[in-house]
């Protein structure tokens, strides 16, 4: 069969074929996880970011190129988890962004759409690298753009741009060697490449059921552009916010323009566009260049300026101006109980799982507490929700899991009210570290520096079982075998559950180490984390051991050397 075009009808179809695909197929991703940990969560996490956007989908009765394009962009974003997920996320929104405005798709319109996939994607993160999805992505792109000149046919051209991505996919061990010690392709883009592979399917006209439990009939969430974000530097004195409302959509070069502009006068930019409004935030000398150049665009609300060497003076200002609102409405029935409180400066919220951790973590004035970590991934709109119960000018988050601070940015730059700062935590113990390191009564920007250098200083091992065979940093694994996971990999195998968590701390604590502590999970009795502790006491008498009930499941430990 010959196919030359996609219609609205079709992409909905297509898309919801390559989620159920991909959800299908997901625990085969979770195996492909480097580290064989039974919390291999790629699948789970890209499951859970693309069904989020085929609800969405599914839920338009009447579809046209700009619907569905919404509501993929917009549901992936605000269910992106893990950051397998968000970079799903940003490839859809990068495709919808050059498809919503036409009536179908064509090969040429496709192949344009795969380039500003990539595009999007590899913007999101900050340091890319290859042998991982983002290859794939822009392997099957550059497969797409070669084959516009070759034919009009969409059938011949994605079979094509599949037999190319999974080549591209074949070749990741190649490009980073921790795949190709482990035996495995990269899990991310063996998802992409299901998810592909689904769609195709419905283009091809297959029998697929495209049900959907619990679509959602909701509208989809504000649209929002590429954002680039450049560290702040003191030089520049003005905190400057504002929104303008558009009297035209910006096209890209004027996008682009008016970053450059921005960059040209201060740093720390942050703009987020749709067709409607520009949310722009810069560090700057001089604020009332910014709003005259931004008054061509459009006019401006939700003005701010702070002058960032006078803070402290600046909040108090603030503070007295604002009484706050009734905290936030993901729990209506919480809020309507409480009363009008005023709206603090700073507030926090943690990642954390196990009823141990979040106690510690309440004992340090946490104010909200996501559950997830490494067992299950929170969304973007996870962390938007737990953000709206926090009743703060500045709202710190740690996200406590390398795997979770891209969601963390994504819900960075949706708040409009609040400024939400991502203090980038990989592990528990930095978390805890990170909260003892904020100081009352400095500034925001002030604290962030504070609580990401008190990170520095921790070294973290995790205690967990293997679930396949393997070889990983020169150390031959054995399905079952216990496992010491450290900053930089592994540091200790074996059979032995104490023996090998012994030998794990061994390899973290050096001259300089002076505390220990000791998480114990919710496998583990509390007898047996006591001897553990008396053993290493006798081990390392010249260093304080510390022993918590974390009660995290899956990983027997969580330590921490400082």
């Amino acid at each position: 069969m010959e196919l030359m075009s996609i219609s609205a009808e079709l992409l909905q179809k297509a898309f919801i074929a390559g989620a159920k695909n991909l959800e299908a197929n997901k625990e085969y991703i979770n195996e492909l996880n480097v580290f064989p940990v039974p919390d291999g969560d790629t699948g789970t996490n890209m499951t859970l970011t693309i069904m989020s956007a085929a609800q969405e989908v599914g839920g338009i009765d009447k579809p046209d190129m700009e619907t569905v394009s919404k509501a993929i962009s917009s549901g992936s974003l605000r269910g992106a988890r893990g950051n397998s997920g968000v970079i799903l996320s940003q490839l859809f929104r990068g495709f919808t962004r050059e498809i919503k405005k036409e009536k179908e798709i064509n090969v040429e319109i496709l192949s344009r759409a795969c380039n500003k996939a990539v595009e999007t994607a590899y913007k999101a993160v900050m340091k890319p690298k290859e042998g991982t999805i983002l290859t794939v992505a822009k392997g099957m792109a550059e497969k797409a753009e070669e084959l516009v000149a070759e034919s009009e046919d969409l059938i011949f051209v994605v079979d094509e741009v599949i037999k190319h991505g999974d080549y591209v996919l074949s070749q990741t061990p190649e490009m980073l060697p921790v795949l190709k010690e482990a035996g495995v392709v990269d899990s991310g883009g063996e998802g992409l490449m299901t998810v592909v592979k689904g769609a195709y399917d419905a283009l091809q006209g297959k029998e697929i059921d495209y049900t959907l439990e619990g679509v959602s009939k909701s509208g989809a969430a504000p649209k929002i552009d590429d954002i680039e974000i450049d560290e702040a530097d003191i030089k520049f004195g003005y905190c400057t916010e504002f929104i303008i409302n558009l009297d035209n959509p910006l096209d890209e070069d004027e996008e682009d323009n008016f970053k450059g502009f921005l960059h040209s006068i201060g740093d720390s930019i942050v703009m987020v566009a749709d067709d409607e409004i520009v949310k722009v935030h810069v560090h700057t000398n001089q604020p009332g260049e910014a709003f005259t150049r931004a008054l061509t665009y459009g006019s401006l609300s939700r003005m701010k300026v702070d002058n960032m060497r006078e803070e402290h003076h600046e909040r108090l200002i603030q503070n007295a101006e604002k009484r706050a609102k009734e905290q936030a409405k993901a729990d209506e029935k919480t809020k309507a109980e409480k009363k009008e409180e005023p709206r603090k400066e700073n507030g926090f919220i943690a990642v954390s799982v196990g009823k141990g951790l979040d106690e510690v973590f309440k004992s340090l004035e946490i104010d909200a507490i996501i559950s997830g970590g490494q067992t299950m991934n929170p969304s973007t709109e996870d962390i938007l929700n737990a953000v709206d119960k926090v009743n703060a000018d500045n709202i710190f988050i740690l996200p406590n899991n390398t795997n979770i601070i891209l969601a963390a940015q994504q819900a960075e730059i949706l708040l409009e009210d609040k400024r939400l700062i991502v203090i980038p935590s990989k592990t528990i113990p930095q978390g805890i570290a990170a909260m003892l390191g904020f100081i009352p009564g400095e500034s925001a920007d002030a604290n962030k520096e504070s609580m990401i250098e008190s990170m520095s200083g921790v070294a973290t091992g995790e205690i967990t079982y293997a679930v396949r065979d393997t070889v990983i940093d020169d150390h031959e694994i054995k399905e079952g075998n216990i496992m010491g996971i450290g900053d930089d990999g592994i540091l200790a195998v074996g059979e032995d559950l104490e023996a090998t968590t012994i030998e794990m701390i061994e390899n973290m604590v050096d001259e300089d180490s002076g505390m220990i502590s000791v998480y114990y999970g919710e496998d583990v009795k509390e007898d047996d984390a006591n001897k553990l502790v008396e053993k290493l006491e006798e081990k390392f008498p010249d260093v304080e051991v510390e022993c918590y009930m974390g009660g995290q499941p899956v990983y027997y430990y969580i330590t921490s050397v400082e």
